[in-house]
């Protein structure tokens, strides 16, 4: 160990009232702490002070090998005082945290586990157990989650957590692109069984990595090997029988990932999980959770449960458990407060080895429409998953094998769903045995929305997909009441009985740009402009790329230093986010710091005003364009017009209440402005991710000429392509449907909607197959960006 000088005054502290002990100690969660070499240090100070991001030196590497903390204000008072100088507060000798340490040992009590068998009544139906199971917490639809977080940010998301038509919450693996040129990327999927380590701790620690696996093998990967996995264990480790089964479990993963050939490389431990309540002792179940995370040679690859082929598609169940029907720890055993005795397992590890390599074969082939993973409820419940999200049917036609009806359908041995065209089957079903998988034909997808279920030759269930998906959503809408507007809730809960695949249409067909102007010397410069708190900065300077322009990352620092002027640019781009953590209100801040700095103002005035130029606000850059008065402009009714700040459309808080990411559709229609032009007449999907999105217009006279004039460019639409004020198609309640405004020259456009996070058809999480549009290639909305670029000429 090297060992150092830290002076404790030189940390940046907003209260410095605080003393040595509590600066030294403090926990602090956003700070880093970066070693860098001396002739760095200017170069760090100036990319600090560009961000806006405090920094300090704080000491320096001197080879005392201890750490020796001082107190410069208190030296300054010794000093001034004519006192001797203080020892330092702390001399540590490195030698003695960071040497060779004794090892510790630990003594673990075992408990001898009691369970009892499963107990349901007889009379108990498929759909009583559908009801109960559907509606747990770990089944049910996660929409109250997902809706509320920003899923597309970045850009590079190639499969976030919703999927299909309806874009339900059913992804398995989690999917980024590494660039947004290229097709490489990254895969990560989790697996926790929590109700199994009851029973069986081994088992439990098998079976998290197993479905780590059975969901991450949904994205072709660049091999099993390069799987590396991060561990983190929750348990009550100081009590009886608990640090035991945590050692058992740790001994089971270690032998499982051997013969699977994959590692962790990383985790936590929380092994405090138990507290004293009212006298008694309250522990959480031990845990272990698995995220597993590898390479990606083509992110494109990537399968989702959504079932996609209508009538001419099969399911195919791949059993890893051979057999056994084991219902311990299941959510059937949950349902009815229950736990069981019998758990399931992983009983050949390498059998699910060759399956996920199999799998893995098929998916480079593109011989699956869709996968989704056996696991938490059952067979069943994964089947009527992938009909949810493909919003279709499904007849299945189950043997029991002798293992009884409710075990058949509700135990959670792993294994996986495949969809397949009919005319593949065979094909399918070859490479499997080659790879010596055994694969079972369990149903054939219909188009009509109706679930069918024999089970032994007997009809058990025929109920509509829209009924079971119902009840399957109704626990993630109690508690979405609880988090925004409730009649919003209502109608999302109700709109969903009927909703159909978006009927999306387009009057273009999206094509990549010219590679001589992709390639050319001298390419028009468009400003990418953020602010403190800006996150949409790269995926807007990569969509501008793509269309042929040279894009500069410009921050409102660099503006206001003067080391950067609007005068050399074409366009300028305000990006998404939350400028200042939107505490003002959204982009207030931003525009703030443009409209009370005078030298600024007039700058940004003075390229709104020339005719060569353009400028696009998305999201938050939207906002900031409303509150500059560049959109719909002063000739309308605008800050800048006669009517003031007073009659400047804006746009607040959305009418559900909170944060809301969609991936909605919306409809472009004629309008002046440049980078819609061609476009018009198309039907379309979009990413939007707002919480303050909704138009509001304080004079109507001027919403009235925004309508007349054809400055509202895009509106969201529902399904039948209708422009919609009706949630959740219109996510933030805008008057109209209105999603967009530009001014009456069409130059400059605002929109609420994010084309930059979608301009390649990866990043679309769904869209019609009559689209006939390659995964790999540019989305519609590439074309606006190409439009900007062909004005720019």
């Amino acid at each position: 160990p090297k060992g150092a000088e830290i002076d404790i005054r030189s940390i940046v502290v907003g209260d410095h009232t605080l003393s040595v002990l509590e600066i030294w100690g403090a926990e602090y969660q956003e700070q880093d702490a970066l070693l860098v070499k001396p002739e760095s240090r200017s170069l760090l100070e100036s990319l600090c002070e560009r961000e806006r991001v405090s920094m300090a030196v704080i000491g320096t590497i001197d080879g005392c090998g201890k750490i020796v903390l001082i107190d410069s204000a208190a030296m300054e008072h010794a000093k001034i005082n004519g006192l001797p100088p203080p020892t330092p507060v702390e001399d540590l000798e490195l030698e003695k945290v960071l040497g060779d340490m004794p090892q510790k040992t630990f003594e673990f009590k075992r408990v001898s586990l009691v369970s009892e068998p499963l107990d349901i009544a007889p009379g108990v139906t498929i759909m009583d157990a559908l009801k109960r199971v559907l509606s747990l917490p770990s089944i049910c639809s996660k929409r109250f989650l997902t809706t509320k977080v920003d899923r597309c940010v970045t850009g590079l998301v190639a499969q976030q957590q919703t999927v299909g038509p309806l874009q339900l919450p059913l992804a398995d693996v989690a999917v980024i692109a590494q660039t947004y040129t290229d097709l490489t990327g990254g895969a990560c999927a989790i697996g926790e069984q929590p109700a199994k380590g009851l029973l069986n701790p081994k088992a439990m620690a098998r079976l998290a990595v197993g479905e780590a696996l059975t969901n991450l093998v949904w994205a072709k990967v660049s091999s099993l090997s390069d799987v590396k996995a991060s561990g983190n264990w929750m348990y009550a480790a100081k009590l009886d029988g608990e640090g035991a089964d945590m050692y058992d479990a740790a001994v089971a993963l270690a032998d499982c990932m051997i013969q699977l050939g994959i590692a962790i490389d990383g985790g936590k431990d929380s092994l405090s999980m138990a507290a004293q309540c009212d006298g008694e002792v309250v522990k959480a179940p031990g845990n272990l959770v698995i995220s597993a995370y590898v390479t990606c040679p083509d992110i494109t690859l990537t399968v989702t449960p959504d079932l996609k082929l209508g009538n001419d598609g099969v399911l195919l169940h791949i059993d890893l458990g051979k057999g056994k029907r084991r219902l311990g720890g299941s959510a059937l055993a949950q349902a009815f407060d229950q736990i069981g005795n019998d758990c399931p397992d992983i009983d050949d590890v390498p059998y699910l080895k060759k399956a996920f390599e199999a799998v893995q074969e098929l998916l480079s082939q593109r011989l699956i429409s869709a996968g989704h993973d056996i696991s938490d409820g059952g067979l069943i419940v994964s089947v009527l998953e992938m009909a949810f999200a493909g919003n279709c049917g499904v007849k299945l036609n189950i043997d029991s094998e002798d293992s009884g009806l409710l075990q058949a359908l509700f135990a959670e041995e792993l294994g996986l769903l495949l969809e397949v065209h009919l005319k593949d089957l065979s094909v399918v079903k070859q490479k499997l045995e080659a790879g010596g998988i055994s694969a079972n034909v369990i149903g054939q997808v219909t188009a009509s929305p109706d679930i069918e279920l024999v089970v032994d030759g007997r009809l058990h269930l025929k109920e509509k997909t829209s009924d079971l998906r119902d009840i399957w959503e109704e626990t993630s809408f109690q508690l979405e009441g609880l988090q925004r507007l409730k009649s919003c809730v209502r109608l999302e809960k109700e709109g969903l009985k009927h909703r159909t695949s978006p009927s999306w249409s387009l009057s273009f067909t999206p094509k990549f740009t010219d590679e001589k102007l992709l390639t050319a010397s001298s390419k028009p410069k468009v400003a990418i402009i953020r602010e403190e708190g800006s996150n949409g900065d790269r995926e807007m300077a990569a969509a501008f790329y793509a269309a042929g322009f040279e894009p500069w990352d410009i921050t409102m620092s660099d503006l206001l230093a003067g080391k950067s002027s609007l005068e050399e640019y074409r366009g300028i781009a305000f990006v998404g986010g939350f400028s200042y953590a939107d505490v003002l209100d959204s982009a207030k801040g931003w525009a703030a710091s443009i409209r009370f700095n005078q030298p600024l103002i007039q700058q940004f005035q003075n390229f709104y005003n020339r005719p060569d130029t353009f400028s696009l606000g998305v999201c938050n850059g939207c906002q900031l364009m409303a509150l500059l008065g560049w959109v719909p402009g002063s000739d309308v009714g605008s800050s800048l017009g006669s009517g003031g700040d007073m009659s400047q459309p804006r746009f607040i808080h959305n009418e559900s209440g909170r944060f809301e990411c969609r991936f909605t559709s919306v409809s472009i229609g004629t309008s002046p402005a440049i980078m819609f032009k061609g476009m018009e007449g198309s039907t379309l999907g979009i990413w939007s991710a707002h919480g303050e999105g909704r138009a509001f217009f304080p004079d109507e006279n001027v919403l009235a000429s925004v309508v007349n004039s054809n400055l509202a460019p895009v509106r969201y639409c529902d399904d039948a392509n209708n422009i919609t004020e009706v949630y959740p198609f219109n996510p933030n309640g805008s008057p109209l449907g209105i999603a967009a405004l530009c001014s009456p020259d069409g130059r400059h456009l605002a929109m609420m909607p994010h084309p930059e996070r979608c301009f390649m058809m990866w990043q679309y999480p769904w869209y019609p197959k009559e689209w006939q549009l390659e995964k790999c290639g540019p989305s519609p909305w590439l074309r606006m960006f190409q439009n900007a670029r062909e004005w720019c000429l």
